[in-house]
C-alpha cells in the first residue's frame, strides 16, 4: 500500500501510539504515550504540531503524555466524558467529550467513537479513578479513506457493524495477548472488519505480549482472510 499516494503518512510510534499527517497537513496523535514508551525513537518524542489528540481509554500506556501535550499544543482531545472530566481537572483545555456511536468533525476530519472490550481506570497520585468505558476510533480522512485505531480489546461481535457500518479500510489491531487479544483473536477481528490492510500494535513493549505479526499471517491463512498485514518498526511511517 501507498499511503503517500493517498495523501497520509501513518507512523507507528511504538506500543499503541501512532501519528497520522493527513492530506489537509492535519496531525492526529492517537493514545499519546510517547516520553517513557521504551519503542518509541528519541527523535519522534517531540512534534512540531499537535491538531488532534484521541484517547481510548484511561489507563497510563494511552493516556501518559496527554496533558503535556495538550498544554503544549493546544489540540483538540477526542475522548470520552469521564476522561474529559478528568483532564478538565488537569487545566486541559479543548477537550471533546463523546460517547460510543458518536461521531464529531474536528478539524475536518470525522471521528466516530466504537465499542472495545477492555478497562479504564486512570492512575493518578497513588489512586486509581474512573475513566469510564475504553472505546476505538474510526477516523475518516478528507478522502474518504478510514482507519480504525481498535484500542486495547478483545475481540468482540460488534466489530461487524463496525465493518458494516463503517468499513475501515486499515485496521491497526492490538496482537500482543496477555492484556488484548492475540493474533489468534485479531484474526477473527479481521474476517469481520474485512479492511484491506491491518497494521498490528500493542506488541513488543514486554515480555508478557507474545503475539507477533507473523502469527497473525499464519491465522488469517487459517481463516482465509486475505487481510494484508503491514508490520511496521517503531518510527516507521507506512509506505
Amino acid at each position: 500500500m501507498s499511503a503517500v499516494n493517498r495523501g497520509f503518512a501513518l507512523t507507528w510510534l511504538g506500543h499503541h501510539t501512532f501519528k497520522l499527517v493527513t492530506r489537509g497537513a492535519r496531525t492526529v496523535l492517537m493514545d499519546p504515550w510517547v516520553e517513557s514508551n521504551p519503542a518509541c525513537p528519541k527523535e519522534l518524542k517531540s512534534f512540531d504540531k499537535i491538531d488532534v489528540i484521541t484517547i481510548s481509554h484511561g489507563h497510563n500506556d494511552h493516556l501518559g503524555d496527554a496533558v503535556m501535550l495538550a498544554k503544549k499544543f493546544k489540540p483538540v482531545l477526542v475522548c470520552n466524558l469521564e476522561i474529559s472530566l478528568f483532564l478538565d481537572r488537569k487545566g486541559v483545555a479543548n477537550t471533546l467529550s463523546m460517547n460510543k456511536g458518536g461521531t464529531a468533525e474536528v478539524a475536518g476530519l470525522r471521528f466516530t467513537m466504537v465499542h472495545a472490550v477492555h478497562s479504564s481506570g486512570i492512575e493518578d497520585g497513588g489512586q486509581v479513578f474512573y475513566g469510564g468505558e475504553a472505546a476505538g476510533f474510526v477516523i475518516t480522512l478528507e478522502d474518504g479513506t478510514r482507519i480504525y485505531h481498535a484500542g486495547d480489546t478483545a475481540v468482540h461481535s460488534d466489530m461487524a457493524l463496525i465493518g458494516e457500518l463503517y468499513p475501515p479500510d486499515i485496521a491497526l489491531l492490538p496482537i500482543g495477548d496477555h492484556y488484548t487479544m492475540s493474533p489468534r483473536e485479531a484474526a477473527v477481528a479481521a474476517r469481520m472488519l474485512k479492511p484491506r490492510w491491518i497494521v498490528p500494535a500493542h506488541y513488543g513493549t514486554s515480555p508478557v505480549f507474545t503475539g507477533t505479526p507473523e502469527m497473525l499471517r499464519e491465522e488469517l491463512k487459517k481463516l482465509n482472510v486475505t487481510s494484508e498485514v503491514v508490520a511496521l518498526r517503531p518510527g516507521e511511517t507506512l509506505s
